[in-house]
């Protein structure tokens, strides 16, 4: 796919990727078992659904402001611009966009449901 003229890639990585392992390996198993709808196949979809949009618009996302950016991410994948997707179920893909003159890569970091959110984002409960 191409944004602005460049090739995008997505790329799932760190917390992300294990996630998605380990969710592609759940809705395995429940495929075998022949189940045919979960909140984890649901979830699987939704992921898969916004990875695609990604490829044709890394910038589809909402944009983090940076002072809200927690410092972990800064510190374990040097990112200087931090993206939320609403998932399905209340879950959140968090990505950041690397780019060079060459190609553009929607880097994905984290999925997570809304609780871990709000805590690793610093949100309180109200």
């Amino acid at each position: 796919m191409m944004f602005k003229g460049k090739p995008v890639k997505v790329v799932i990585t760190g917390e992300a990727q294990k996630e998605y392992k380990a969710l592609n390996a759940v809705v395995g198993r429940e495929k075998v078992k022949g189940l045919k709808t979960s909140d984890y196949q649901k979830l699987l979809k939704s992921i898969n659904q916004k990875i695609d949009l990604l490829k044709d618009n890394p910038q589809y996302g909402i944009h983090i402001p940076k002072n809200k950016t927690p410092p972990i991410y800064i510190k374990k994948y040097d990112v200087n611009n931090l993206w939320k997707v609403n998932l399905v179920g209340a879950w959140r893909m968090i990505y950041t966009i690397k780019g060079s003159e060459v190609d553009i890569i929607a880097l994905i970091l984290d999925l997570m449901n809304h609780k871990d959110y709000n805590k690793k984002f610093g949100y309180k409960k109200k």
